[in-house]
């Protein structure tokens, strides 16, 4: 008989040391589930080279008294300059100007002989064979629209979020995750096949909704089948993958010019996660908690054969009496993270904390031409430089805990965003290296949130609890780009509010209560417990039951 069946109030965790929490088994579900968490900042950060603006000027029509003149003597007398000498992108004048033949120098300065571009637009090819703002000219007057097929995208994101986050509550992660790749697939080949720019904004809203659920669940579902020892190490290594599809989406960018090309490129590796998908199991906890108890026994007997755990004795009645206090037709949803205090406070905290994470991290990602690098090698030290960060920060979040980590990481970020405000332009290698250490700060930030959050939250509610989150952060993620519109009312806007928005969203982590060394929490009772004094937190040492924490 298994010790596991004399415990009382036997746990999730209890049934992980008796089948072992970091097996074969766990290993080849987290490599997985990599495969897809691998693709996301292809899709993401896609919009960097999607829809990269080239150099361009106003189209000039061909005149008889341009025969002789060479093509940068056209442009001399067609299009004025900018101060730096480089010719205007959205202005010509109404009449060839002869006389700057002789003097180039000699600018005229009287406006009424300047008008906006009459005849479109000529880009340069050197760099990007074609992308959506050369497609549909969306630059001028337009660049609003380009810098929107972002946002479009993150509301998508957004959207998908508060959808998944309760469907694969109510019906199970893999399903979900199913769901979400083949969706993706679908939306992902119809945004390159795109006739228009509506259609584009309409699959690329799309495809940020199907993606969304790979984001939210990819996670959950490897820790959950992880034990508290092994938990950090799992969720670090998952992220480490996001950073390997940063690098990636250079190399794949640098290779594929044309962006219709350029979005099958990144699409199509869903299909392989799909595929592989077959041999990854639905949680076991969430079977558990939802009462499934036999597709739970038959999961976890396979993890303990796998494991080498051939005395593994556990019926699927001892399953059935860790079921949560879940009444029967009770349903769980997003307003139940509000109903009680504890989680109503760490709701609202772990909320606000994602939107800075989300606004500033992608603040910094997509503004791959402000530090002073090319845009691929950013792209590529940018991925690159999130693997030290994240490889400092599994020390840290096991050394001085997950709040003082995540705090700390979101508030180097705004101080790292802030000081390339005051340095100066000529500076070009000091503001690369404040750059990247930022962008290492932003992703620290970013790994340590997934990581903190599944902990936050008990298993009836992770996947709600996730979907808020990630609502919030879509949400910073969805402004981000539009924030680089405000460079119009004063240049160094968006870094000021990127800058103010990361600090003050760090302080409020400070208010999360600490899970370092803690069991997840099943089910709401397991985090709202009688009350008592002492710093938040929902545990105790190492192994030990959850203890209440502070309202």
């Amino acid at each position: 008989m298994s010790k596991l069946h004399k415990k009382k109030n036997m746990k999730f965790e209890d049934l992980l040391l008796e089948i072992d929490g970091f097996g074969k088994f766990q290993i080849l579900i987290l490599f997985i589930l990599c495969l897809p968490r691998m693709n996301l900042p292809m899709h993401f950060l896609l919009h960097n080279f999607l829809a990269a603006t080239p150099s361009h000027h106003c189209a000039i029509p061909h005149q008889e008294a341009f025969v002789n003149l060479t093509m940068e003597e056209v442009l001399l007398i067609s299009i004025p300059r900018e101060p730096d000498g480089t010719f205007k992108s959205c202005e010509m004048f109404s009449q060839p100007q002869f006389h700057l033949l002789l003097n180039s120098s000699l600018q005229p300065e009287n406006n009424s002989i300047i008008q906006e571009c009459q005849h479109g637009w000529v880009y340069d090819h050197s760099q990007f064979t074609s992308t959506i703002s050369t497609q549909w000219d969306l630059v001028c007057e337009q660049r609003g629209l380009n810098q929107a097929t972002a946002t479009f995208f993150f509301i998508g994101v957004t959207m998908g979020a508060v959808v998944f986050g309760y469907l694969s509550d109510r019906f199970g992660r893999k399903a979900m995750l199913l769901l979400s790749l083949v969706c993706a697939v679908i939306f992902g080949m119809l945004s390159a096949a795109s006739v228009s720019y509506s259609m584009l904004a309409v699959t690329r809203t799309l495809t940020g909704v199907a993606l969304s659920g790979v984001s939210l669940i990819v996670l959950p579902l490897g820790m959950e089948w992880v034990d508290v020892e092994h938990r950090t190490f799992s969720g670090i290594l998952t992220s480490m993958f996001w950073s390997v599809g940063n690098m990636l989406l250079a190399a794949v960018a640098y290779l594929v010019r044309e962006w219709r090309w350029l979005l099958v490129a990144v699409t199509g590796p869903c299909l392989l996660s799909i595929v592989c998908l077959w041999w990854v199991p639905e949680s076991a906890r969430w079977l558990i908690a939802n009462g499934k108890v036999k597709r739970a026994h038959r999961h976890l007997l396979r993890c303990a054969r796998m494991n080498g755990r051939k005395d593994f004795a556990v019926s699927p009645e001892d399953l059935r009496r860790m079921t949560t206090d879940k009444k029967p037709g009770e349903n769980y949803s997003y307003i139940t993270l509000f109903r009680t205090p504890v989680l109503r406070k760490i709701s609202l905290c772990s909320g606000t904390l994602w939107f800075g994470v989300a606004f500033s991290y992608y603040g910094m990602s997509m503004n791959l031409t402000g530090f002073g690098l090319n845009m691929y090698l950013s792209q590529f030290v940018f991925g690159f430089i999130e693997i030290p960060a994240k490889m400092i920060m599994y020390v840290l979040v096991n050394r001085v805990g997950r709040r003082q980590s995540q705090a700390w990481a979101l508030i180097l970020t705004g101080l790292c965003i802030g000081a390339n405000i005051v340095i100066p332009k000529p500076f070009t290698p000091l503001r690369s290296a404040v750059a990247i250490m930022g962008k290492g700060f932003s992703e620290a930030a970013f790994t340590t949130a997934f990581l903190y959050t599944c902990e936050l939250y008990p298993t009836v509610l992770r996947q709600n609890g996730m979907g808020y989150s990630s609502f919030m952060a879509r949400l910073g993620g969805a402004l981000a780009p539009l924030v680089f519109l405000l460079d119009e009312v004063w240049r160094s806007l968006p870094e000021v509010t990127y800058c103010g928005v990361a600090v003050c969203c760090g302080l409020v982590a400070f208010l999360l209560p600490e899970t370092l060394h803690v069991r997840l929490p099943e089910g709401i009772e397991d985090i709202e417990k009688t009350q008592v004094k002492g710093p938040p937190q929902i545990g105790g040492p190492k192994g030990m039951p959850l203890q209440p924490l502070l309202k």
